[in-house]
C-alpha cells in the first residue's frame, strides 16, 4: 500500500489543504478590505475637490471682495467710515454738499461751467463744501472708473484737500474726463496720468503706490453707499446733485443742478440767505 493513500497521508493532506484555503480567504478579504478603502478615500477626495470647488467659485473677487478687506480711510476725513469730507474754512457758517459721479458726464459739464464760482466762494469762507461720491454708473453702463476713480480721490484726500478738488477738477476737464460708455478711469496709469497735471500730485509715489495698490478702495464702497442712503432719505438718485440744510439746490427750471454760473450764483444766493 502507497504511503500516499495511507490515512494518515490523506488526512494530512486535508489538512494542509483546509489551511491553505483559510490563508487564501484570509488574503482575499484583506485585499477586499484594501480596495474598499481606496475607494471610500477616492470617493472622499472627489468629495472634497468638489466642495473645494464650489468654495473656491463661490468666495467674491474683484470689488465684491474689496468689502472683506480692512478699511484705511484716508486724511482729512471725519465720520463713520471717513465717509464726510469736507473742505472750507472753519468760519463758514452753511455747508453746500455735492454728490458727483466721476463718471457723470454732467459733473464734467458742471464742474466745467461753475468748478471756478464754486473754487473762489470756498477761499472766500463764502461757504465750505462736502462731497459725497457715488459710483451708480458702473452699474447702469458696467465699468469700474467710478469706483476706480474714486478710490484714486481719497488718495488724493490723502495728500491734501488742496489735491483733492485739484485732481477732481483735472478729472472733470474737458481734455481728461472720456465719454460715459468709455471706461478710462478703470485704468490705473490713465488715472495717475491726469493726477501728474496737478502740482501736488506730480510723481508722488505715495499717491501712486495707493492708486495701483487700491489702498481706498473699500472706502470708496462705502462713500457710495452714503450717496446711495441719502438719496433714498431726500429723494434723489442721480448727479451732480446740490443740496443746502437738507434742500436741494435747482437751476432756473426748478428740476436739474443749476449748470451755469448765473444760474448757481441764484440758487446758492438764494440758499445763504434762508
Amino acid at each position: 500500500m502507497s504511503k500516499r493513500n495511507n490515512p494518515a497521508a490523506k488526512s494530512a493532506a486535508r489538512e494542509r489543504l483546509r489551511q491553505e484555503r483559510e490563508r487564501q480567504a484570509k488574503r482575499d478579504k484583506a485585499k477586499r478590505q484594501v480596495i474598499v478603502a481606496g475607494s471610500i478615500v477616492a470617493v472622499l477626495a472627489i468629495a472634497g475637490g468638489i466642495s473645494y470647488a464650489v468654495v473656491q467659485a463661490n468666495k467674491p473677487d474683484g470689488w465684491e471682495a474689496v468689502r472683506d478687506q480692512k478699511l484705511v480711510q484716508p486724511a482729512h476725513t471725519t465720520g463713520k467710515n471717513g465717509t464726510t469730507v469736507v473742505v472750507g474754512k472753519d468760519s463758514a457758517k452753511k455747508t453746500l454738499t455735492m454728490y458727483e459721479d466721476p463718471r457723470c458726464p454732467v459733473c464734467a459739464q458742471f464742474e466745467q461751467s461753475v468748478g471756478t464760482t464754486v473754487d473762489k466762494d470756498v477761499e472766500s469762507g463764502k461757504y465750505k463744501i462736502q462731497y459725497v461720491g457715488a459710483t451708480f454708473i458702473d452699474n447702469n453702463i458696467p465699468g469700474e472708473g467710478s469706483k476706480n476713480a474714486l478710490s484714486a480721490l481719497g488718495a488724493a484726500l490723502n495728500v491734501s484737500p488742496e489735491a483733492f478738488l485739484d485732481y477732481k477738477s483735472a478729472l472733470y476737464s474737458a481734455k481728461y474726463h472720456p465719454e460715459e460708455t468709455e471706461d478710462k478711469f478703470a485704468k490705473d496709469d490713465y488715472l495717475i496720468k491726469v493726477a501728474d497735471t496737478v502740482k501736488e500730485l506730480k510723481g508722488n509715489k505715495t499717491f501712486q503706490n495707493a492708486v495701483e495698490k487700491g489702498t481706498y478702495d473699500k472706502w470708496a464702497l462705502l462713500m457710495s453707499d452714503k450717496f446711495d442712503a441719502d438719496g433714498k432719505k431726500y429723494g434723489f438718485g442721480g448727479t451732480p446733485t446740490l443740496m443746502m440744510d437738507g434742500k436741494v439746490l435747482t437751476g432756473s427750471d426748478g428740476k436739474n443742478a443749476p449748470m451755469t454760473t448765473e444760474d448757481f450764483s441764484t440758487a446758492i444766493g438764494k440758499a445763504l440767505a434762508s
